[in-house]
């Protein structure tokens, strides 16, 4: 396993890569669950990511699903000193909001982001985060009053890092640079859908923002600032002839760049989604890769990519295909 530093400076020790538990307890049965977190800390990997909202949409399911599993699997292995814990709050259904999801998503206001760490650490079995993601953007409430809630959770001692995920850049930068003026910790990380092809230039509908050059410029200007990217393998549809290019990503530019990614696999002896892992691992701003699988198979796939070194051809005719 490769490690790096969260947030930069001061911030915790964090794997290469990190396993992310979406599905858990829902389209992932919990003795899967199991062995796949098994798996990844016996391969030295440490960051595991979730939210108090995986995964509502499936149907019969809550948003308590993935916490608890993971909060099972803590206790029972006695893996909470080993582990870096990272779950997310804002995108939860609240049913005093509406029947309808994401409409009803809980917000990032105050009152909401401490009553969502209080669900959360319960669900986990334990007393603090070690990152706690703000889920998605709430422009309904002041970043001044956002930013101040978040701190305070951090200086209660429940949470360790700050992060936002699903937010656009100018948002991104402009709670930090509250929390800098007014001496407050403020986001260290960012998570957004990051892969190797690229999407139309519209925007995209929905929760989800994918990494644009605005946020890749900003990472590489902010060292302190470490990129998360969720959905790196597009959920399969690199490898399996099942699996369509979601339709954002099914356009002509796709073309030469799938033509390219098999071309440098080939060379390499390695598959197409070990190509991809590592081209954003090792790129001018390194991507922390989510990794959403589903066997340990798949898991030790991923994780071969740790060691796959693209040279600089290679990296160069993936960038410019």
């Amino acid at each position: 396993m490769h490690y790096r530093t969260l947030g930069g400076g001061d911030g915790p020790r964090i794997s290469a890569v990190c396993l992310g538990a979406m599905p858990f307890g829902t389209t992932v049965d919990e003795r899967t669950s199991f062995a796949l977190l098994d798996r990844f800390a016996e391969a030295g990997g440490t960051l595991v990511d979730t939210a108090n909202n995986y995964a509502c949409w499936v149907p019969g399911a809550t948003g308590d699903e993935s916490e608890t599993v993971l909060g099972r699997w803590l206790r029972s292995r006695s893996a909470g000193d080993r582990t870096v814990l990272a779950t997310k709050a804002g995108a939860r259904p609240d049913p005093a909001r509406g029947a309808q999801w994401p409409a009803n998503a809980e917000g990032l206001g105050a009152d909401a982001l401490r009553t969502a760490l209080d669900g959360s650490l319960r669900r986990l079995g334990t007393d603090r985060v070690d990152l706690f993601y703000a889920h998605v953007e709430d422009r309904t409430v002041p970043l001044a009053e956002t930013v101040g809630a978040l701190a305070e959770l951090v200086r209660d001692g429940r949470v360790g890092t700050l992060g936002a995920s699903n937010h656009a850049t100018w948002r991104l930068a402009e709670a930090r640079q509250h929390a800098a003026a007014h001496g407050l910790p403020g986001f260290r990380a960012v998570q957004q859908r990051h892969t190797y092809l690229r999407p139309r230039p519209e925007p995209s509908a929905g929760l989800q923002r994918e990494t644009d050059e605005e946020l890749l410029d900003y990472a590489a200007a902010h060292p302190d600032l470490t990129l998360l990217g969720y959905s790196p393998l597009m959920e399969g549809a690199y490898a399996r002839a099942d699996k369509p290019l979601p339709e954002r990503y099914d356009h002509h530019g796709t073309v030469v760049r799938i033509r390219v990614l098999a071309e440098v696999a080939a060379e390499c002896g390695a598959t197409v989604n070990q190509v991809v892992l590592a081209w954003l691992m090792g790129g001018p701003v390194p991507v922390v890769p989510v990794l959403g699988v589903s066997s340990v198979a798949q898991l030790d796939e991923c994780l071969a990519a740790l060691d796959l070194a693209l040279d600089p051809y290679q990296r160069a005719r993936l960038d410019t295909a």
